[in-house]
């Protein structure tokens, strides 16, 4: 009987240690994903801002800066 119990314990610390990892791994995928999006909105930004930016400049330039 000791023995059954001796395995149940240790297949209970192995299912711990297995929804840990699980924990650990959603959390660094969920870091992840928010790293990217953060990434992509920055992108993003820089594309409208030059997209905005650039046609006033140049034609400010062809308008002879009247």
């Amino acid at each position: 009987m000791a023995k059954k119990q001796k395995m149940s314990a240790k297949q209970r610390q192995a299912r711990i240690e297995a929804a840990e990892a699980r924990e650990q791994a959603a959390q660094e995928a969920k870091e992840r994903k928010e790293r990217l999006k953060k990434i992509g909105i920055v992108i993003v930004a820089v594309i409208l801002v030059l997209a905005l930016g650039l046609p006033t400049v140049a034609l400010s330039f062809l308008g002879g800066g009247a």
